[in-house]
């Protein structure tokens, strides 16, 4: 959904943090697409308080880069002209002097784009910084999720960004709305004549949406303290998958018309309460190390939620992540309700599920649709069966490849408004403060049997199943 029309492209690149970790796995590779796609022609600088020079940030690109993509070190000519516009600065994000030294790297730039590639902890030094050096004029600013822990300091982060930058030239990156799969949802919605009249409350039971890990925090221990299931997965990647499944048809093509349905889909949802809420933590996580050995973090979630609008009021959404659980994947179950007559035999018998369509995002994509098909002989007797929408070709783009290119040229489809991210952590907010103890789970199961009660009388959870062929989908 491009509308572009006001944008100008963005002429540099500035990423702060170019030597940690989200430059080296996501970064450098993805703009090593950019170039070679041809989408894109930019200088990039990499700022970092790390000791380096240019050489050497060179050196640590063309690994990254190779890491995820079989290149000749020597001859490719997309690397070595991607290396030709790579620049380093290097220096404190609180010393005046790193942003004098920035400056004069950026003296030919017309239209800067900053990444803050960092804890979000120093979002706030740099952004003053730049501001003070008046380094935010005609520029963009880029910030990858947490957008703040809780909803007071995301509003204290959006009023810093917004000192320095106008509210549409702030990019908030969520990486999963940059996936393909999650946009085929927006376009299967709305595209198809089908849906449109049974997607409400009249004919939906309830909603699941699981999106669940086979490892655990692997060596992010300390960070995963600070932050949880709830924080690190609900309040932004599961509501988005929400919005998009709940909002109202945008009034046109364009992301302000989807930006403001989303927002209304945060707006009528029901703030949690701690019985709305299961935590679980799996066995071991508090050997991990960085992990306090008391810890009380949730490794799971699994939570009910209510959307008080005229669509959807009284149809519960149950949402669940977590890690070590026994597959790696994402998905969708609609469970439509039942038939209001039993006329045939084997829909009398209680048990038999009914209709529902099922999205998979992740590791593969595929869309599904539950029908009953009745069997050969005399007897009304049926089976439910699939009709299964399998997309096998891989993802054209990798999600930060398709974002960077977005930002730098200015288009806003898949990125997060401030007053939506905000309205999303009001909903989570009172059970980010006050909530049930967590209840251990084994490493491989679907977590805490308290997560079964929450569905209660609603059937149970629709568990994704191990995918039985390889395909070259990457999550």
């Amino acid at each position: 959904m491009h509308n572009n029309h006001h944008a100008h492209p963005g002429d540099t690149l500035v990423i702060f943090g170019a030597t940690g970790n989200l430059a080296y796995k996501m970064i450098f590779p993805a703009l090593y697409n950019i170039f070679k796609h041809g989408h894109l022609n930019m200088n990039i600088i990499g700022v970092a308080s790390s000791k380096y020079n240019r050489e050497k940030l060179h050196q640590r690109a063309t690994e990254s880069i190779n890491q995820t993509i079989n290149i000749q070190q020597n001859k490719d000519k997309t690397l070595i002209h991607m290396l030709s516009c790579l620049d380093y600065v290097g220096g404190d994000y609180r010393d005046k002097e790193t942003f004098n030294k920035l400056e004069k790297a950026l003296q030919n730039a017309k239209r800067p784009v900053y990444y803050l590639a960092i804890p979000p902890e120093l979002f706030t030094t740099v952004i003053k910084n730049l501001k003070n050096q008046n380094l935010n004029k005609n520029a963009r600013i880029i910030v990858e999720k947490p957008f703040g822990r809780d909803l007071k300091s995301a509003q204290e982060l959006n009023q810093v960004a917004l000192s320095a930058f106008p509210e549409d030239s702030i990019f908030r990156i969520d990486h999963y709305l940059g996936k393909e799969a999650i946009m085929n949802l927006l376009y299967f919605r709305f595209a198809n004549s089908f849906l449109e009249p049974i997607w409400n409350r009249n004919y939906i039971d309830h909603i699941q949406i699981t999106l669940s890990e086979n490892f655990g925090v692997k060596d992010r221990g300390a960070f995963y303290e600070s932050a949880g299931c709830l924080r690190d997965v609900v309040q932004n990647h599961l509501f988005q998958i929400v919005a998009l499944l709940a909002m109202e048809p945008p009034a046109y093509q364009g992301f302000n018309a989807i930006q403001n349905e989303k927002l209304k889909i945060f707006q009528s949802m029901r703030p949690l309460h701690a019985d709305d809420l299961v935590r679980g933590q799996y066995k071991g996580y508090q050997t991990e190390p960085g992990v306090s050995p008391d810890s009380d973090v949730e490794t799971f979630c699994a939570l009910k939620l209510y959307i008080d609008s005229w669509r959807w009021a009284g149809v519960p959404w149950f949402l669940r992540s977590g890690k070590h659980l026994p597959v790696s994947a994402a998905e969708i179950l609609i469970q439509l309700k039942k038939p209001p007559q039993h006329l045939f035999d084997d829909l009398a018998t209680q048990g038999e599920q009914s209709n529902y369509f099922r999205f998979k995002l992740s590791p593969s994509a595929a869309i599904a649709l539950a029908a009953r098909i009745k069997r050969t002989g005399k007897e009304f007797i049926g089976t439910q069966q699939e009709l299964f929408l399998q997309d096998l070709q891989p993802e054209e783009e990798a999600p930060y490849e398709r974002l960077l290119t977005d930002a730098m040229l200015g288009d806003r489809a898949l990125f997060t408004r401030e007053d939506a991210v905000e309205a999303a952590w009001a909903i989570i907010d009172p059970v980010l403060k006050q909530h049930n103890k967590s209840c251990f789970y084994k490493k491989g199961s679907w977590g805490p049997q308290a997560a079964q009660k929450l569905i209660g009388n609603n059937g149970h959870w629709d568990n994704p199943k191990p995918e039985e062929h390889k395909n070259n989908f990457k999550s």
